[in-house]
């Protein structure tokens, strides 16, 4: 699925960093830790499979347990983050 399409991946992450680092420094109040580990976890994963498509042209899949899709740290990093992301948005205190 999707082979062939190393532009489109990299693209969507050198993109999704960019917009991640501008939301971080953009506003001046304190963003909640779980939303900052959130960001943290999903750009670090961004960059990692950024890092193996440019040097390689392709990402390295090593972790496999027989009973789950291959995978490798970076996509857990990402898996992570949008499920701490999507707690700490839907968690978010309300504000007046």
């Amino acid at each position: 699925m999707l082979q062939n399409q190393a532009f489109l991946f990299i693209f969507s992450a050198v993109f999704a960093i960019i917009l991640i680092c501008v939301d971080l420094r953009g506003k001046k109040e304190q963003k909640p830790f779980f939303y900052r580990l959130a960001l943290a976890l999903i750009s670090a994963g961004a960059l990692g499979n950024l890092i193996d498509r440019l040097f390689l042209g392709y990402v390295i899949d090593f972790l496999d347990f027989r009973i789950w899709p291959v995978f490798n740290i970076a996509d857990s990093a990402i898996t992570v983050g949008a499920v701490l992301l999507g707690y700490s948005i839907l968690l978010k205190p309300k504000t007046k």
